[in-house]
């Protein structure tokens, strides 16, 4: 796991097995309780997860983050607040951040000759300066089964049946890319999506006390989930039927995969999950589906456009 640090720890992917180095992990959720009590006010950290290759030999530099806050959610237009370099500042990071931990959000291809540079994310807010370095050290491999025991697919100790031969849902959202609308304007989405039913469909167990306060790994829900979330804009955007989280909400009684009792709910017969979406705002947002089976994710991005209302 990645925090915002140049030599963070590491999981390594040994010959099929996964060792799990949890420090991340455990700070973020040993002082979950703790940091009920401050919901806003609190900066964030970019974090580099680590990287992929890919079949032409160029590799993926993969990065996520950390909203330290429980509720306030932040926008950070691409700027000297929210810079990617070199070759930035604008390669493809959220603007709107939304609460706590948000895992392997977006990817950076660079070429197969990259060595030893790195690109730096840098992130200001709330009057704090962090940075996350990206490079191709060894250590920071990562692969399916990490990405999945990381995600909480794994199960607390990680590596549960069904994560080995797991392949990511499909996701395939209907109409144009790019659209208009108006401020108070219904706009209708509708997204298709298809898993492999793997790793098997799981609620979230119901926990006590003492087993909330001891989770030191990152736990979830399994079974195909979709939601509609803001990758980019500042205005509020209310979405009907209300979407399922997708960061790691673990308080009680949420909709949310990492919420004890929480269950994926039936997936539409024909595979489309049907949403409204009302903007709030004028601007341009950058809307992202995300189709997730608790342990790998596909999404696809549109471009809404909106202009004021009369």
């Amino acid at each position: 796991m990645r925090r915002s640090v140049r030599r963070p720890p590491r999981w390594f992917s040994i010959a099929g097995c996964t060792l799990v180095l949890v420090v991340a992990a455990g700070l973020v959720l040993s002082t979950a309780h703790a940091q009920v009590a401050s919901p806003s006010g609190q900066n964030i950290a970019p974090v580099y997860e680590g990287w992929e290759q890919n079949s032409d030999g160029s590799f993926n530099l993969v990065f996520g983050y950390f909203n330290r806050n429980w509720v306030e959610e932040i926008d950070l237009p691409v700027g000297p607040n929210n810079t990617i370099e070199p070759g930035g500042p604008d390669q493809g990071q959220p603007t709107h951040f939304l609460p706590r931990r948000n895992r392997f959000l977006f990817r950076i291809r660079v070429p197969k000759d990259f060595g030893t540079k790195e690109l730096v994310w840098t992130l200001t807010s709330h009057g704090k300066t962090e940075r996350a370095y990206a490079t191709l050290k060894t250590d920071y491999f990562i692969d399916d089964i990490v990405i999945q025991n990381n995600n909480g697919a794994g199960g607390a100790g990680g590596g549960a049946p069904g994560t080995l031969d797991n392949k990511a849902p499909t996701v395939k959202v209907e109409g144009e890319s790019i659209r208009r609308a108006t401020v108070g304007e219904q706009v209708s989405l509708i997204a298709v999506a298809h898993d492999d039913g793997m790793p098997p469909p799981k609620p979230l167990p119901l926990l006590n006390e003492a087993q909330r306060r001891s989770r030191g790994t990152p736990n979830t829900a399994t079974g195909l989930r979709f939601s509609w979330f803001v990758y980019r804009g500042a205005g509020k955007v209310a979405f009907d039927p209300p979407q399922i989280a997708v960061w790691e909400d673990y308080r009680d009684g949420k909709n949310s995969p990492w919420s004890a009792g929480w269950g994926a709910p039936p997936v539409p017969a024909d595979g489309k999950w049907a949403v409204r979406a009302i903007f709030s705002e004028p601007g341009t947002y950058v809307l992202r589906a995300l189709a997730h089976d608790g342990g790998l994710g596909a999404f696809e991005d549109i471009t809404v456009v909106v202009s004021p209302g009369r």
